[in-house]
């Protein structure tokens, strides 16, 4: 599911589009901001990649969209609905990446939040994860105040990460 024209009070979401990619280099090159990543930030051609992985992955019907604010239209990051396997399982991702300009200011618990209500308003799944390196705090807030919980540890191609989840149940309940 691609939460695509996705709306809230100060955010629109949109799918990611190539000229998207000289904004996102604040992200991209930025070593704090990719570093739960492992990234090549080195490589010039990495936000036009990163946005090509996107493309491919809107044909399978979820990816990351573009975060624009909705007063001034700038790009502030990347929020979406994406189809994951954690351990052989597979699971629906709310997955956030936001520039560092624009951190601190509630953008990406807006955003998360209006993609699990997409998901779960749209019955796609019964529980929404987000995968989050072990050592990133400021991601596992996010989750947190999306109404996750800290899950199980496990190692995801490549990295250890917390599974935190938010149940359809628990949403209904809140």
């Amino acid at each position: 599911m691609i939460a695509e024209n996705l709306e809230t009070p100060r955010l629109k979401l949109r799918r990611l589009q190539l000229s998207d990619s000289k904004p996102l280099e604040e992200f991209f090159f930025h070593a704090e901001a990719t570093k739960f990543l492992k990234l090549d930030i080195t490589d010039k051609d990495l936000p036009v990649k990163w946005i090509e992985k996107q493309l491919l992955r809107y044909e399978k019907g979820s990816g990351l969209c573009a975060v624009t604010e909705k007063s001034t239209g700038i790009l502030l990051g990347q929020c979406g609905i994406m189809f994951q396997e954690v351990d052989g399982i597979p699971e629906i991702e709310v997955g956030y990446h936001f520039l560092p300009s624009h951190w601190g200011k509630g953008y990406a618990t807006e955003a998360a939040t209006a993609c699990r209500d997409l998901a779960f308003s749209a019955g796609i799944s019964e529980s929404i994860i987000s995968i989050i390196d072990i050592n990133n705090i400021k991601s596992q807030k996010v989750a947190e105040r999306n109404g996750m919980k800290r899950g199980k540890q496990t190692h995801w191609r490549e990295f250890d990460v917390y599974i935190y989840r938010i149940t359809k149940q628990e949403f209904l309940n809140k």
